[in-house]
């Protein structure tokens, strides 16, 4: 089984119980650090979860997701997404690959950054489209902006 888990927002305390669980039966759990950045230590969570935690950049989420998915055939795996699952194209990207691998997907929601506009006493009605905005790295750098 391939997790696709949300994490929300604040520290290694907003995970839901239901993706606690999912975390406690996976025996790989992979962070994304691609498209957001965890506000919390790495070590914060797998203190709380009690396994370890391997960060997948940019090249694993993009080029290598083949071998977790392939690692997800025989064992429950996790990706673990700072947000919800779907906050990023890529994630959907995560899980139709997963399906047509025939592997299986569960997904566990979470808090995204879209919910924190209306802590701000904003409405989501008012706001347009989404667009994401790509961490520069060593390696990879956008040449051009698509609107």
């Amino acid at each position: 089984m391939f997790y696709l888990i949300g994490l929300g927002l604040g520290d290694e305390k907003d995970i839901t119980l239901r993706g606690l669980e999912a975390i406690k039966k996976c025996s790989k759990l992979y962070l994304e650090a691609y498209t957001s950045i965890l506000l919390v230590d790495k070590t914060k969570l797998e203190a709380l979860y009690g396994k370890p935690v391997e960060v997948a950049d940019r090249e694993v989420v993009e080029q290598k997701v083949d071998t977790i998915l392939e690692e997800a055939r025989d064992t429950d795996v996790a990706m673990l997404i700072v947000g919800d699952p779907f906050g990023a194209t890529t994630h959907s990207d995560l899980m139709l690959r997963a399906k047509e691998l025939g592997v299986k997907v569960s997904v566990v929601h979470n808090a995204s950054i879209l919910n924190a506009v209306g802590a701000c006493g904003l409405q989501l009605y008012n706001f347009g489209q989404t667009v994401s905005i790509c961490f520069f790295t060593d390696t990879w750098r956008p040449d051009r902006c698509l609107l």
